[in-house]
């Protein structure tokens, strides 16, 4: 391996073990809040209620792939937030076996409080970031991630 391919190589590392270590810190942060409203709530629980806030109606696959946890994960964390009547599943037309998942008005309601928690937390993390380097970033974690998906 030349010189140059292990320096992009370990920068990618260390970008990689930043990333890990920036969404560990804004987890606990997170959860610190959310145990504040309700200790029953859990951060993964919260995670799938914010996906929905931005996407509402998608199916456990689309959760699952975006959240970047397996199917069966899932269908435990959506069983206990449609036990809590936070989400509801809903058939497709000409699918059954395939449901949609979506906020219930309770749901909602507690996404109107958490959310704005949660962009607080980002906004203090993003600092005095400039949005062209925010969005820099984001493109190079994109492409990265594009990279590995090869």
């Amino acid at each position: 391996m030349s010189s140059h391919n292990q320096n992009i190589s370990q920068l990618a590392l260390e970008l990689g073990l930043a990333m890990s270590e920036m969404k560990s810190k804004l987890r606990q942060k997170i959860q610190i809040k959310i145990n504040e409203y309700d200790p029953s709530l859990s951060f993964e629980l919260i995670e799938i209620l914010g996906l929905l806030w931005r996407n509402d109606g998608i199916n456990q696959q689309e959760i699952s792939n975006q959240i970047s946890k397996d199917k069966s994960s899932i269908t435990y964390l959506i069983n206990n937030l449609v036990k809590r009547e936070l989400v509801e599943r809903i058939e497709y037309k000409n699918d059954r076996r395939n449901k949609q998942i979506f906020l219930t008005q309770s749901g909602r309601k507690l996404m109107e409080k958490l959310y704005p928690w949660a962009l607080e937390l980002y906004e203090k993390a993003a600092g005095d970031l400039h949005e062209s380097e925010l969005n820099n970033a984001l493109l190079l974690i994109k492409q990265m991630t594009t990279n590995l998906n090869k």
